[in-house]
């Protein structure tokens, strides 16, 4: 009997060691993983694969983590999935922006842990 499917978390960030730290401890913790290392990889990745949550830092090369979250947020096919910025920005204006766009931002370097309760708790409100 196959189990329930895991849910699928894209992690976005170029700062490659954060996206194997992030990525190993997902999948121990039940999700799958897909990594991106840009803006415009991000878009395509989350439009192809439709995951459940996305992890993404603000500073990408290519195009920010904010204009990658109003693309998605634009297009019906993905504008229900939920966007966590994860960000060492301490700029109270980027922050306030980021909260516009996604529906949690988060200090990094962030526990992998606290990220999965934060995961969770998305996945399973509805709003």
């Amino acid at each position: 009997m196959p189990g329930l499917p895991r849910p699928r978390v894209l992690i976005v960030d170029d700062y490659v060691d954060a996206t194997e730290v992030w990525s190993l401890y997902l999948q121990s913790a039940g999700f799958d993983v897909d990594t991106a290392s840009d803006g415009h990889e991000a878009i395509a990745r989350a439009l192809s694969g439709k995951p459940d949550v996305v992890v993404m830092d603000l500073n990408l090369p290519g195009c920010s983590g904010i204009e990658v979250a109003k693309v998605l947020l634009a297009d019906a096919s993905v504008q229900h999935i939920p966007l966590i910025a994860a960000t060492g920005c301490a700029d109270r204006r980027e922050l306030d922006e980021a909260r516009r766009f996604f529906r949690l931002v988060v200090a990094k370097p962030c526990d992998p842990a606290d990220l999965v309760v934060q995961i969770r708790r998305l996945l399973e409100s509805p709003e």
